[in-house]
């Protein structure tokens, strides 16, 4: 079933998301595994062709020699694996706007609550949970709370404040910015002009006392024929300076 989730942000616009659903996160997730394994499985082939072609006094070290660079080794590999399986989805959720390889390829990616792009934090909190989810039946546990959650959120969004949506966010058709609401409360007359031309006509009405007859008509004729294409009433009855005048003392005051 398809779900939505709406967001305002501060500048009053409101965007429409679409929640990813449990087949297209689960199907990301095994190809972002997939990837994990053959990278683990490349390293594995190179470590084995690298040992294969050591020196025949390097195969076969002291003992003591032995454990201690089993010991290194062992470490070695068990930070690698945590990187590349726990850093992994970090790395790429933080760096690249919430998608990692697998997301890209579903068209999905990793927000936070309110629309914003995941940060470091809500991305290590979120695969931090990610290593409980994964113990507890390989993700089964998730699958259930991620279709019983009204946001599709699996354990780790919850603990994050995140949220998987499809990477197709838009504007909804009915929001406006501030500006444009504002334009809307004002004045039928002049809801189309512009912030800088309302501004306009109100400096030629604060400074025509000051203007010659001539200077007066066209500077006059100048701002109107730029205004009047964008008024609700053509106004063809007054001359330019009278449609300023006008405008300035009643629909902008």
């Amino acid at each position: 079933m398809e779900r939505n989730v709406e967001i305002a942000t501060g500048e009053s616009v409101a965007f429409s998301y679409e929640l990813a659903g449990l087949g297209s996160r689960f199907f990301a997730m095994f190809v972002d595994f997939s990837l994990q394994l053959g990278v683990a499985l490349l390293v594995f082939l190179i470590l084995l062709w690298i040992a294969s072609a050591a020196p025949p006094h390097v195969k076969t070290p002291p003992a003591a020699l032995t454990k201690f660079e089993d010991a290194v080794l062992m470490s070695i590999l068990i930070v690698a694996g945590f990187v590349l399986f726990f850093g992994y989805f970090i790395i790429f959720e933080w760096r690249f706007n919430g998608r990692t390889p697998g997301k890209r390829l579903l068209g999905i990616r990793v927000v936070r609550d309110g629309g914003f792009p995941v940060d470091f934090t809500a991305s290590v909190v979120r695969n931090v949970v990610r290593m409980l989810e994964f113990a507890l039946g390989f993700y089964a546990m998730s699958a259930v709370v991620t279709l019983l959650s009204p946001e599709n959120r699996r354990l780790g969004d919850m603990a994050a404040g995140t949220l998987v949506v499809r990477d197709n966010r838009f504007e909804r058709a009915t929001s406006r910015a501030f500006g444009e609401r504002e334009r809307d409360l004002a004045d039928p007359l002049v809801r189309d002009l512009t912030a800088a031309q309302r501004d306009l006509v109100r400096r030629y009405y604060e400074r025509r006392g000051s203007l010659g007859l001539e200077a007066r008509t066209a500077v006059s004729a100048q701002i109107a024929a730029s205004i009047r294409p964008k008024l609700t009433v053509p106004f063809d009855h007054i001359d330019d300076d009278h449609l300023l005048v006008h405008l300035a003392t009643t629909s902008l005051s």
